[in-house]
């Protein structure tokens, strides 16, 4: 382009500007990039010129250190814990002047450096340092392995988890300079709780105490939380908290933003962008920033000094990861309160049996308010009770009782209804009108469910069905069995038309609503907080359906979703459950007695033998696959082995759930296959005997390449 050309186009409509940056980007994109050096003939460094690398692979055969040689040009820069690259999977076959070449280029970490190798082969040489930055510190480096042992995964595929993606702008920038410690807090709302004030002035102090905390219903456990947070920071020490979703930091973050000011700590979500949350996690691990709130890979948090560690709602299963070795961050948070002698503090509105079992044990002491308090906070539960059903025969298998309708509009007339619906959509599922038999697909028996109003389809197979009719009587007609959120909004609106009427649920999660008369139908875990004091009253509708889940956790998962909707209504108002009044969850809900339901639950758990009494794993693989994974592992002699029995097809209409299978894409079940899944159960001594012996095994099947996939999780979520 000449001159004149370029001065022209200078000038030029901002279209034909963009145009001209856009051809000069692709040319850019289009450039091929400089390869990394192989460094033939290039001098080692003269002290300690081997390095140990951790490749990023997460294969199980493949978990160990491999030694490469370092390039005096690399000496400085090759220090343990920075990210570099290598060629990997050469083999012997391209040696120049003893030097390894060839392979494919992949990432991995400088675990240490030594002066000689064991192994009697020549070495590669690193290929580049791709960061100075020392990301993996020691510290890092013996919880991920600690992680990956428990869990019978590899070391590189929980490094994964822990440390995020590098982003070059970020790590370009410097760290704020710290700021100065804050001064002890007062109790605040912990003077609720008998032993809450010396709880904090434990943490003030720098010990290292740990709690069990069951949280009073309202709105006052961030700033609870928030306090014990600025309590160890008062001693100079760093504190780390974890919470479900973004929803919940987002409220701690601000009551710790209240409390201290701006700047005092880094919030690690994965909404905060590659660049955003890369940038708060460095000044996390260069100590510029000594406290943490986040999301679940927030449990890997760099923190200095580390202090206390919190989590949020243990019984959630977001805290459960989804990616292999899938740990969950109560396990990983008692790990690190154990070997970096950190305070640990585990709370939540309700009590999941895990919880009561590290009180039960002495592990940690239990936070918890006395009666009269928790009246005073807690709304009033009401049920469907003899006395209704004298009022109301139909009381009983009606979705919409009379106590119901009497509950939200006595609600509506000093603030908003919350009504929690356990599914989301229109009908999800049906079921004959004449004879009650569940509505099935004629291609794989999968229920049959209408996500609008006219379509009508398989929640397995996802297939249509445009002319179902009855097999056992021949009816036409359908009704709904679970009616979800959508129509649930529908009913109530008609019923109440002159209220507004908002719902939330997995496509769209309300954060806030106003303090001001309407309804609010929301699915479990997307309730949306009040403005004010909370809600006049809560509807939880069709309690059995939660209650008659498939699981050792439905009662102990029905008590949490219910005590989490019931936490936002305000201490006056009242609560109006739709389920069995004598089922031992609802007794727990109308006592408000979340702990006691927990030990009821640890006690009977203990006579089956059923976690955490004892610990299990799950395989899962298809038929011959998983009885030649049993076979050849050499499991502890106290394990057994319940199954294997077939697994459900996952559904593609759905959510994934803890325990399905995975899909074809990642090495699951291709149509038509038929998975198993086998539990094996110990001793809880026998644990970490359990975990190496199904690392081996699963080591030992991927080295002799074994075409069929096989899954192992370790403390899996559903156990059936």
């Amino acid at each position: 382009m000449s001159s004149d050309n370029e001065s022209e186009a200078a000038g030029g409509p901002p279209e034909q500007l963009a145009l001209i940056r856009g051809m000069v980007a692709e040319a850019k994109a289009k450039a091929p990039k400089a390869r990394p050096r192989t460094w033939r003939g290039a001098r080692l460094a003269k002290h300690l010129p081997v390095a140990k690398i951790l490749v990023n692979k997460g294969v199980l055969h493949l978990d160990q250190t491999w030694d490469y040689a370092v390039p005096e040009q690399l000496d400085e820069q090759a220090q343990p814990g920075v990210r570099v690259r290598v060629r990997f999977g050469a083999g012997d076959r391209n040696v120049r002047d003893g030097r390894r070449e060839g392979g494919g280029l992949i990432d991995g970490f400088v675990i240490e450096r030594v002066a000689e190798t064991d192994y009697h082969g020549p070495l590669a040489a690193l290929a580049q340092v791709v960061s100075p930055e020392r990301v993996l510190s020691p510290q890092m480096l013996a919880l991920t392995r600690a992680v990956a042992n428990r869990y019978a995964g590899s070391l590189a595929d929980v490094l994964q988890l822990a440390i995020p993606p590098r982003h070059g702008k970020a790590e370009e920038r410097p760290s704020p300079d710290p700021l100065p410690r804050p001064a002890a807090p007062d109790p605040g709302g912990w003077a609720r709780y008998p032993a809450g004030p010396a709880f904090l002035r434990e943490l003030a102090s720098g010990a290292g105490a740990r709690a069990v905390w069951t949280a009073l219903p309202g709105p006052g456990w961030p700033d609870e939380l928030a306090r014990a947070m600025a309590a160890t920071l008062s001693a100079g020490r760093g504190a780390l908290a974890v919470l479900p979703d973004g929803r919940a930091v987002d409220r701690a973050s601000r009551a710790l933003t209240a409390l201290l000011g701006p700047g005092h700590h880094a919030l690690l979500t994965a909404e905060s962008g590659p660049e955003t949350r890369y940038a708060q996690w460095l000044a996390v691990h260069r100590g510029s920033v000594r406290a943490v709130i986040g999301t679940r890979a927030a449990m890997f948090a760099p923190v200095r000094d580390l202090g206390l560690v919190a989590l949020w709602d243990d019984g959630d299963s977001s805290h459960s990861d989804d990616r292999a070795p899938f740990p969950h961050a109560r396990e990983v948070l008692e790990l690190r309160s154990m070997t970096e002698g950190c305070g640990f503090l585990l709370g939540g509105t309700s009590c999941t049996v895990e919880a009561a079992q590290l009180v039960e044990t002495g592990w940690a002491r239990p936070l918890i308010a006395d009666r009269a308090t928790v009246r005073e906070a807690a709304p009033r539960i009401r049920t469907v009770g003899d006395e209704l059903l004298a009022r109301d025969e139909a009381a009983r298998v009606a979705r919409l009782p009379s106590l119901a309708w009497e509950t939200v509009r006595d609600g509506l007339k000093t603030g908003p209804v919350l009504v929690q619906v356990p599914r989301r959509g229109y009908v999800p599922r049906l079921a004959c009108e004449r004879c009650r038999t569940p509505a099935r697909c004629r291609e794989c028996s999968g229920p049959l469910e209408a996500p609008d109003e006219r379509e009508l389809a398989c929640g397995w197979c996802a297939r249509s069905e445009p002319s179902w009719h009855c097999e056992e009587c021949g009816s036409f007609r359908l009704r709904a069995s679970v009616v979800g959120a959508r129509r649930t909004a529908e009913e109530l609106g008609r019923a109440f038309p002159a209220v507004p009427v908002r719902t939330s649920g997995r496509d769209h999660v309300l954060e806030r609503v106003p303090d001001s008369p309407a309804l609010v139908v929301a699915t479990p875990g997307a309730e949306p907080v009040a403005d004010g004091p909370g809600y006049a009253a809560a509807l939880l509708l069709d309690g059995w359906a939660m209650l008659g889940f498939p699981d050792l956790r439905a009662g102990e998962q029905a008590l949490r979703r219910w005590i989490g909707a019931a936490s936002l209504v305000r201490g006056e108002g009242q609560v109006a459950v739709m389920a069995e009044p004598t089922l031992r969850p609802v007794q727990a809900l109308v006592r408000w007695d979340p702990v006691g339901h927990a030990l009821r639950e640890l006690s009977e758990r203990a006579e089956l033998r059923f976690p955490p009494v004892s610990r299990m794993a799950s395989v899962e693989g298809r038929e011959e696959a998983l009885a030649s994974f049993l076979a050849a592992a050499d499991l502890p002699g106290d394990a057994e082995i319940l199954g294997p029995v077939p697994l459900p097809p996952p559904s593609p209409g759905r959510p994934r759930r803890a325990g399905d299978p995975p899909l074809a894409a990642h090495g699951g079940p291709q149509a038509g296959e038929r998975w198993e899944r086998a539990l094996l159960r110990v001793p809880p001594g026998s644990g970490a005997a359990l975990a190496t012996a199904l690392k081996s095994a699963q080591a030992a099947r991927l080295a002799r390449g074994g075409p069929d996939p096989v899954r192992i999780r370790v403390d899996p979520l559903d156990i059936g």
